[in-house]
């Protein structure tokens, strides 16, 4: 299954969404669910950013981008995660303002908390579904769209919370409700800008490089690794590795032990680029 298909899923999920709950908001005089409709019809802009990232992600490598393209979708990452933000901020400041000093004197009609069960149910079954194929073809912007679907799930659960508190006189559950979820969004958002910043600054994972390290280093023929670091290409992962090994062994001898190392990355951790270095053991040089 190719990943835009779920670019698209999130589309037509947030414009149905958006478009269900600015009606039924106005209608039934929800707040809430006028302003989840709007957060929904914002979303439009994350995914369509998304699903651009991952076309251009797909293109072949050319004289300008010798790695390829696949960075692309960590760009369209760090904008959802901008959007994410923008709107967990104002969630907070208008929960904060309603929570202290807003009153409401009006409860919203039932109608509007069934909107936010079924957008509830409806977010979370995209969740799951790019979940899963974010997973199965290892692409991070569908992964944090999903992030984003579940903090759109936890938005409309506390848009059904402050009207059951507005019809049961509690109004105070609804600004509190909205404070607390723009909380969530926000570290939801600062995550994926964390994850994503880090990938894209050439950071990766020192527990995976350590395992890296001791598995070369236990291939016949490898007398010890130099050197060891690796990077992310978009989804892939390019491994630079320095080992010595007999300085004594012919050329062929060592081309076949490199050709080894990159085979059992390749098998092993799925490691498709593999540049191998080798060097004479100084040690056996001394002796």
């Amino acid at each position: 299954m190719k990943p835009e298909i779920g670019a698209w899923v999130s589309i037509a999920s947030y414009i149905s969404l958006a478009i269900i709950k600015l009606i039924i908001g106005y209608m039934a005089n929800s707040d809430g669910v006028t302003a989840d409709g709007w957060n929904n019809f914002s979303d439009i802009v994350a995914s369509v950013a998304i699903l651009f990232g991952i076309k251009i992600a797909q293109k072949p490598r050319d004289h300008n981008h010798p790695y390829g393209h696949s960075r692309a979708e960590n760009i369209s990452s760090l904008i959802a995660a901008f959007i994410m933000m923008s709107i967990g901020l104002d969630v907070v400041g208008k929960g904060a303002l309603s929570l202290f000093n807003g009153e409401r004197d009006e409860a919203p009609q039932w109608v509007a908390a069934w909107a936010g069960v079924f957008s509830a149910f409806m977010m979370l079954g995209v969740y799951w579904f790019n979940k899963r194929l974010s997973e199965r073809v290892n692409s991070q912007a569908l992964a944090a769209a999903a992030k984003d679907h579940l903090s759109d799930a936890l938005v409309s659960i506390g848009t059904v919370i402050g009207v059951v508190g507005a019809q049961l006189h509690i109004f105070w559950l609804d600004p509190l409700a909205a404070f607390l979820i723009g909380i969530m969004i926000c570290k939801t958002a600062w995550h994926i800008f964390s994850e994503t910043s880090h990938m894209l600054t050439d950071g990766f994972d020192e527990q995976a490089l350590t395992t890296y390290e001791q598995e070369i280093a236990a291939i016949e023929g490898v007398k010890h690794v130099s050197d060891v670091k690796a990077r992310m290409v978009g989804n892939q992962v390019i491994l630079d590795v320095t080992i010595c090994v007999d300085a004594d062994l012919t050329v062929a001898k060592s081309h076949e032990i490199a050709d080894e190392v990159e085979r059992m990355m390749k098998q092993q951790h799925h490691v498709e680029t593999t540049h191998v270095h080798i060097e004479p053991d100084q040690n056996l040089n001394r002796s």
